[in-house]
């Protein structure tokens, strides 16, 4: 797309969605992180019904030590590669601890460091958590950018970079939520719904449907 093909792609999607938001349910920064980290290869609904009543009594990396790794497995026992994920949060939640306060660090080293964490991850909570205009590059973001023509690239890492370029700084904060949102819900994998689309006709999918 063109920049201003790419402005006005970002204007509609902010038109009809003003404020987007993640659809995984947390309440502060740790919260975020550990459902980001339980979020890999599982739905956000799925998570969130497994974190409602988790964070209801655990919601401190000391109360998700005290816990445990077998008593966090057993909470999570409904998501994807829950036992992998359970090592991973409560070690985490012990380097919290042991090296930053008991705080999620405001760096991406830092969270990087962390286990479980990637650069999704790190991106999705320097995002929400601190406000820094990242995208975080999901299935649905990378599907989006490369059908539409956005910012077309054949790694995670490479769409990622195109979008920065791509995406106007005023849209930044918000874009990959966008994006995201409208992966999930209008430009899905195997059915798109092109006549609900509100880019339609600034998009490279030769496949879409004809109206």
């Amino acid at each position: 797309m063109t920049p201003k093909q790419a402005d006005l792609f970002f204007a509609r999607l902010a038109e009809r969605n003003p404020e987007p938001k993640s659809d995984l349910q947390y309440s502060d920064p740790y919260t975020l992180l550990v459902a980001v980290v339980l979020s890999a290869q599982a739905t956000d609904a799925g998570v969130n019904k497994a974190t409602a009543p988790l964070f209801a009594r655990v919601a401190t990396p000391q109360a998700m030590v005290e816990l445990g790794e077998e008593g966090l497995a057993q909470s999570i026992r409904t998501i994807g590669l829950y036992k992998t994920k359970a090592k991973n949060v409560i070690e985490l939640s012990r380097r919290l601890l042991a090296l930053h306060g008991g705080q999620v660090p405001h760096d991406r080293a830092a969270l990087e460091a962390l286990p479980g964490v990637g650069r999704k991850t790190a991106n999705v909570v320097l995002n929400i958590a601190f406000g820094e205009p990242t995208i975080a590059v999901d299935t649905h973001c990378f599907r989006v950018a490369n059908r539409t023509g956005l910012a077309p690239g054949k790694t995670v890492e490479l769409v990622e970079q195109a979008l920065m370029k791509a995406t106007p700084a005023k849209w930044l904060q918000h874009a990959h939520h966008w994006l995201i949102l409208h992966g999930r819900y209008t430009c899905k994998a195997r059915k798109p719904e092109c006549g609900a689309c509100a880019v339609r006709d600034l998009c490279a999918f030769e496949g879409k449907e004809a109206l």
